[in-house]
């Protein structure tokens, strides 16, 4: 299979999909590579390192689309993107569609096979192509948001871990998963008081054996996290229902009562965020002020530390792409109910019902097209 990796243009989005390491492992097992020259750069691999595997180095994007059987990315593929997918085609990247009926619609009418890393399982019922980007996010979600309390930026003007004399601030996690556990992890190692809020029982079991008075817990009711937000310095959303829509847990009108300068951070916001103030912004311009309320909703948080991130990705990738690329996407979904989960998309047809669901679209069993293919 010739396996084709174009260079990011979602804007500040420096990760690239296959490291010269992945490459090398491809090429390894029979595969030809073809990368667009400077796609790994934000990333520090040069294009050197790819040659020096055996990939091809191409000029544009449309050689690389032209030319691939599948497309490996990592963010979702913008609209000049779409543009040039072929019917038959494979792409393989994060995309996020619930909250996006404009790339929806694009991806039904290429006639590509279109799987997603956010919907890929595991057999404990995890994403573990999403996992490593949210450790990523919920690392980063304190750090930012510690950036938007500071006054010159809108906020409060508190530090997060205070000072003798000075109490330290009131950090409210919404969502107790992967996200919501780094992010709690790291807001009380800089000395912030946290609270996370999640809805199942045994999940808040675990976190309180696992890190017992590091943060405490509380049950997420309306009223709970009502309560919580209007005591809260920072409030950092990382709900996730995967493939779907976030839900919209904080309204408009509660802003009123939350500290000013208070922050939100949307950890969420690929799914449509779970504020319903929050809209996606960029690392280049990424907060905004709703009813005194300093809003960070980066889409691609990420991107802000691409080695690590792209490394880390691609730790989780390398399987199950080397799997589609041996086995053809169809035989590879066949054998594993896992990557079976990831695909959205499948020549004309949409196969993930959270997203039919989310934009009102007819879904098929991806069975079906599995046995029609």
């Amino acid at each position: 299979m010739l396996i084709g990796c174009p260079k990011e243009i979602k804007p500040q989005e420096f990760r690239v999909g296959m490291t010269p390491s992945a490459a090398m492992e491809a090429i390894g097992h029979g595969h030809q590579v073809v990368i667009e020259r400077g796609a790994g750069a934000g990333s520090g691999f040069e294009d050197a390192e790819y040659e020096a595997v055996g990939a091809r180095l191409v000029d544009t994007a449309a050689e690389v689309f032209a030319t691939a059987d599948m497309i490996v990315k990592v963010k979702e593929p913008q609209a000049v993107e779409r543009a040039m997918l072929r019917d038959g085609q494979i792409l393989f990247t994060y995309l996020h569609l619930a909250p996006d009926p404009d790339q929806t619609h694009d991806l039904l009418a290429s006639g590509a096979t279109c799987i997603a890393y956010e919907t890929v399982t595991d057999p404990r019922g995890g994403l573990p192509l999403l996992a490593p980007m949210s450790e990523v996010a919920g690392r980063l979600a304190p750090q930012v948001g510690a950036y938007t309390l500071q006054k010159a930026n809108g906020g409060r003007g508190v530090l997060l871990g205070g000072v003798p004399g000075v109490g330290p601030a009131e950090v409210v996690v919404i969502g107790g998963g992967v996200v919501g556990t780094h992010a709690a992890r790291i807001a009380a190692g800089m000395g912030a008081n946290v609270t996370v809020l999640d809805r199942s029982l045994t999940r808040l079991r675990y976190l309180d054996d696992a890190f017992g008075s590091v943060f405490r817990t509380r049950y997420a009711s309306a009223g709970n996290t009502a309560e919580m937000v209007v005591q809260a310095d920072m409030v950092i959303g990382a709900v996730l229902i995967p493939g779907a829509a976030a839900p919209k847990l904080v309204k408009r009108e509660q802003l009123q009562y939350m500290k000013p300068g208070a922050a939100i951070v949307d950890v969420a916001i690929d799914q449509g965020g779970c504020f319903e103030t929050s809209r996606a912004t960029t690392h280049q311009d990424p907060i905004y002020d709703v009813d005194g309320i300093m809003h960070y909703c980066v889409a691609n948080m990420p991107g802000a530390v691409a080695r690590t991130s792209t490394i880390a990705l691609g730790n989780a990738t390398l399987p199950f792409m080397l799997d589609i690329a041996d086995k053809g996407w169809r035989e590879a979904c066949l054998a594993d109910p896992h990557l079976r989960a990831g695909l959205n998309v499948h020549s004309g047809k949409l196969t993930y019902a959270a997203v039919g669901e989310a934009l009102g679209l007819d879904a098929v069993d991806p069975m079906a097209v599995l046995n029609a293919a």
